[in-house]
């Protein structure tokens, strides 16, 4: 008896556990981690830092970097199915991946098809997913148009479908990173329209000092 109560309960546990199981982390997409530094990322794309942009620098650093997969002869990271990923770091953080699919590889596939793919990796969607919002990089994900979410409390996978090219992206990000990254870069927006009146006057006077430096040492030397 006691045997076939243990038995049993071993069972219960093991169905409750299956789901949690079966789901993958959320923090994780390919060779990818949130939290990575920026090195590392570099290290694992083969970029430099001159393939970095500084989007804001301050209240926080917001960067991007752009890798394009197929560029990369012969490596090991070489992504299948992948156009391009835009990685997104905070204070030199990756905070958010954005993927978009190469349409070659996704042609014809359903959303449906997507998502059961991706779920395969990460568990059981949520349809409809939340409007995806981005200050950093509006030119990618602006007015994307959600098609099914995966979600945990810290992470937030999204599969989207692009308004331009009807091709469809994944959008991996940090939750609190991603909402720190977006008040900072609201921020770095009201601080350049305040500070853009005086730096332009800045520029303006360097500009005429610059000028009167060369017309002072031109008279000098100048010989018609």
């Amino acid at each position: 008896m006691k045997t076939m109560r243990s038995s049993t309960l071993c069972f219960v546990v093991l169905l409750l556990a299956a789901p949690l199981l079966h789901a993958q982390d959320l923090s994780k997409y390919r060779h990818f981690t949130l939290g990575m530094s920026l090195t590392g990322v570099l290290e694992r794309t083969d970029q430099k830092m001159a393939n970095v942009k500084v989007i804001h620098s301050r209240p926080a650093l917001i960067q991007e970097m752009t890798w394009w997969p197929r560029n990369v002869p012969g490596a090991s990271l070489r992504s299948e199915g992948i156009e391009e990923i835009l990685f997104s770091f905070c204070n030199g953080e990756l905070y958010k991946i954005s993927v978009t699919y190469d349409p070659h590889s996704t042609a014809g596939l359903t959303e449906q098809d997507m998502m059961k793919s991706i779920s395969a990796k990460y568990g059981r969607a949520t349809i409809a997913a939340p409007e995806i919002d981005s200050t950093t990089n509006a030119g990618y994900e602006t007015n994307q148009k959600p098609v099914a979410s995966w979600d945990d409390e810290q992470y937030s996978v999204n599969l989207v479908r692009s308004p331009f090219n009807d091709v469809l992206g994944l959008v991996v990000l940090s939750k609190q990173a991603n909402a720190q990254a977006e008040l900072a870069s609201a921020e770095a927006v009201k601080l350049d329209e305040q500070e853009g009146p005086k730096r332009e006057a800045e520029r303006q006077k360097k500009q005429t000092d610059d000028m009167e430096a060369a017309r002072q040492k031109n008279q000098k030397s100048f010989h018609p």
